[in-house]
């Protein structure tokens, strides 16, 4: 399969998982919306399972290119910029079906290796570059000192995973989310004599 094929086939994927979610997904709904025959679809995915693990790697690859755009100017435009990014979907799929559907995939992870070995690689991805960014902004004096990176990025990932998993649960609005998850960095994680000036 040439590679405009395969990007072709997961994008189509992506809309489809959008529309129906991951349960009620079928190779034959990802043929349709893909234009092609389900024959070629399963030629090159033995099953739904097998081509969702290709689907996750191509939005971690995408996900990843989205991290570094959020370079550039002062640790904490960059961490702000980052929750901008992680909290907010900017794709033209409402936020609403794709969380929704992406929460259906990580309730496969207990039972499928492929799926929780890459959703552990967007986790530790995300880790990293919370962790670097808190630990320069700490050590500039940006953020306050008593500020532990490891902690404080073990807890952001905790929270804006749970964010997302709020968002679909319960129908809780992702621009409250983002403002609260602000809100607190701003308290918790900016120097004091910072935390009121703009940024």
């Amino acid at each position: 399969m040439d590679e405009d094929t395969a990007t072709e086939i997961l994008e189509a994927t992506y809309r489809a998982l959008c529309r129906y979610g991951y349960a009620e997904l079928t190779l034959e709904n990802i043929a349709e919306e893909a234009d092609r025959s389900k024959g070629i679809i399963h030629y090159h995915y033995d099953n739904k399972e097998n081509l969702f693990v290709e689907l996750l790697d191509f939005l971690y690859e995408r996900y990843t290119t989205q991290l570094p755009s959020v370079e550039g100017g002062t640790p904490r435009a960059q961490l702000s910029a980052l929750l901008d990014v992680v909290l907010t979907d900017e794709e033209t799929t409402p936020d609403q079906e794709i969380r929704t559907a992406l929460l259906e995939v990580k309730a496969q992870a207990p039972y499928n290796d492929a799926i929780q070995t890459r959703l552990t690689n967007f986790d530790e991805v995300l880790f990293e570059r919370i962790q670097d960014i808190i630990a320069a902004g700490v050590e500039i004096g940006e953020f306050d000192t008593t500020v532990e990176p490891a902690v404080a990025a073990e807890f952001l990932v905790t929270i804006i995973t749970g964010a997302h998993t709020r968002c679909v649960a319960v129908e809780c609005s992702s621009e409250q989310l983002h403002e609260t998850i602000t809100r607190y960095v701003e308290k918790h994680l900016i120097a004091e004599e910072l935390s009121e000036a703009p940024h």
